[in-house]
């Protein structure tokens, strides 16, 4: 295997075109590597934020996860991203604190953080000293030298007193984490006893499952320095399959059942990935329990509560962009599945006699849009195919309809998640797209408080044909805290007295309310951070149909909204910006110029970082501004913090 960097397009696991043109990595990659007789499956995630939701579901199905940091900017926006992915998870979790042999590369830095950015304790195993080519490892007290071409050959001897003089503090903070989980330890350690390597690791594994701190490794990656050790944390410190709590499913009737990985009960596996593989539609699964095999039938439940059988064709076992094929999948494995229909990311495929849902994966919705159409002769069947292929395959990728001008939108996380979805369209389909510029996606809320009320009651028609509607609904309406989301409240107060609403016209009053949240009265952009109580509603008979009520539910909610006042909510982004010193009043000028708010500045070494919130709207081409002010060596990363008023 050759090392290769990800920047300059030659990492194994980036073998999309887009990756290894653009030096990033954009989508997930699963592969299998054996170490000490033991087999892990990986899955190599993007750091980017535009492509997120691939974190997301990787880390649905993983048992623990490795979070690479760069040794000179320590924790980042994204990191923390991906730390709130993780929590949400409950992932036991190794840090890796790269790049150590740059100039400006601070262990301490790093570490200190951590454990201001993310609420962390991390715990230092391995110690980089990069001038030596290797780390001291804190438990077995040896340097680690790595050489070779590739530093495959590592090389352990007796740590040197003066290095070890300096990292002994270290070794301090390791055995007192490992205390905090084992009481004999502990009586030892502050008895001032030399710990052993075999007490410590299984108290270290401990620890780490539980969540109470986070075992770091530090080297550098390109040159093979530190890997072999962190190879050694993950089989010592993470969990096995076996070793993860049983996940809890839902049964059709609304009872849960716990699935714990294994052979004991039937099918259970989670699909959460479809990709397009040479032209062809695949999900990748994982297996919870029993055997999946190909030509199995499968059953599963979709999201909107249909039931859907399907048989699994064929299944391979994946090495980043190659697939071999295997008969079958057992419980823990990771596996791409061909012939799949209709499955989709989130589907829980099932044994068809035993239908359960796992937990689906949470998807963000879009911040950024830009108008779309193919080039002339372009068939409009094929562009809809191609339009709805990548839609499966992206779940944050939404297509949709300009009700004013009639042309189609791309809706995604962010410009650079766009382009690339542009760029696959035309290498994989052949279909060059004329796109217009980026536009932000936003959304609306009130100001204050609102009611407003609605009489649905339509002429009928000379010819008496139709059936009158009639029906007469009241809303209130009061501004949210920001991200509060939408609350509603049905509960009302039914006239004539003595009547009730039937299942059936709640859910049309409910569906309206809905419906008329999806369009504000400024934009027509969906409103967020809004309560709604709906309090009266008036029946007439007969007159009082389904269709009526829904209309008459969203005229009251049009109303009420426009008497509490409306507000447009951009979406806010948490912004960190790094340039060199000599460049900082400048950026910070050009900041303030797009009205950010500046949280903190950083000064390190030569660089400082700037902590900052700044509209999406107002950061359009902004790496091309920032890299013309610092000179090509300032560089920025945001994450999507919340809408607000911008």
């Amino acid at each position: 295997h050759k090392i290769g960097e990800v920047h300059d397009g030659a990492a194994h696991m980036d073998y999309l075109a887009e990756e290894q043109e653009h030096g990033i990595t954009i989508t997930s990659a699963v592969t299998k590597a054996p170490w000490k007789d033991h087999v892990l499956q990986i899955v190599d995630t993007p750091g980017h934020v535009d492509f997120t939701i691939e974190v997301e579901r990787s880390m649905r199905v993983l048992d623990g996860c490795v979070i690479v940091l760069d040794g000179v900017r320590g924790v980042e926006p994204q990191t923390e991203t991906v730390w709130r992915q993780r929590c949400r998870f409950g992932l036991p979790t190794l840090f890796f604190v790269n790049k150590m042999d740059r100039p400006g590369a601070d262990f301490d830095h790093v570490l200190a953080s951590i454990r201001r950015r993310l609420k962390a304790e991390p715990v230092p195993v391995t110690v980089p000293v990069p001038e030596r080519q290797a780390v001291v490892h804190l438990i077995d007290r040896t340097l680690l030298r790595f050489e070779g071409d590739q530093g495959e050959h590592v090389v352990a001897s007796p740590c040197p007193e003066p290095i070890w003089q300096g990292v002994a503090q270290y070794r301090e903070a390791l055995l007192l984490a490992a205390a905090e989980v084992d009481d004999a330890l502990a009586d030892r350690v502050l008895g001032g006893e030399d710990i052993e390597p075999a007490a410590l690791w299984p108290a270290l594994r401990r620890g780490t499952l539980a969540g109470r701190f986070f075992p770091c490794f530090g080297g550098s990656a390109l040159r093979n320095q530190g890997v072999q050790p962190l190879l050694d944390g993950v089989v010592a410190l993470l969990p096995a399959p076996l070793d993860r709590p049983p996940a809890t499913a839902h049964r059709p009737d609304g009872s849960d059942e716990l699935v714990a990985i294994g052979d004991d009960g039937p099918l259970a596996a989670l699909v959460f990935k479809i990709q397009l593989w040479e032209g062809r539609r695949h999900a990748f699964a994982r297996v919870y329990r029993s055997t999946l095999k190909a030509g199995d039938p499968v059953a599963f439940v979709t999201a909107d509560g249909r039931v859907v059988q399907e048989h699994v064709a064929r299944l391979f076992e994946v090495d980043a962009g190659k697939k071999t094929r295997v008969d079958a999948a057992g419980p823990g494995q990771i596996a791409l599945l061909a012939g799949l229909r209709f499955a989709t990311t989130g589907d829980t495929l099932c044994h068809p006699g035993h239908l359960l849902s796992l937990e689906r994966i949470e998807v963000r919705a879009p911040v950024i849009s830009r108008a779309i159409e193919p080039a002339s002769g372009t068939d409009e069947d094929k562009w809809l195919e191609v339009l709805d292929k990548i839609q499966q395959e992206d779940p944050t990728l939404r297509v949709e309809e300009d009700k004013d001008t009639g042309q189609r939108l791309l809706r995604g996380m962010g410009e650079l998640h766009l382009q690339i979805v542009l760029e696959r369209i035309e290498r994989e389909f052949g279909i060059h797209v004329r796109s217009g510029e980026p536009a932000v996606a936003v959304r609306e809320t009130v100001s204050g408080t609102g009611a407003g009320e609605a009489l649905f009651n339509p002429p009928r028609p000379p010819d008496r044909k139709l059936p009158e509607l009639k029906a007469r609904v009241a809303v209130r309406v009061e501004a949210g805290t920001r991200g509060s989301g939408v609350r509603v409240r049905c509960q009302p107060a039914v006239t004539p007295a003595g009547h009730e609403l039937t299942p059936a016209q709640f859910a049309a009053v409910e569906q309206g309310v809905r419906f008329a949240l999806g369009s504000g009265p400024e934009t027509g952009a969906p409103l967020e951070d809004i309560g709604l109580e709906v309090t009266e509603v008036e029946l007439f008979g007969t007159a009082s149909t389904n269709d009526a009520l829904g209309a008459a539910a969203s005229r009251a909610v049009q109303r009420a909204v426009e008497s509490a006042g409306s507000l447009v909510l951009h979406p806010i982004m948490a912004v960190d910006v790094v340039c060199p010193e000599e460049n900082l009043g400048a950026v910070l000028g050009d900041l303030q110029a797009r009205q950010a708010l500046i949280k903190d500045t950083e000064t390190w070494g030569d660089t400082v970082t700037i902590t900052c919130e700044v509209a999406l709207g107002r950061l359009l081409g902004y790496a091309t501004v920032l890299r013309s002010l610092s000179k090509g060596r300032g560089q920025f990363s945001m994450i999507f913090d919340r809408f607000d008023v911008g």
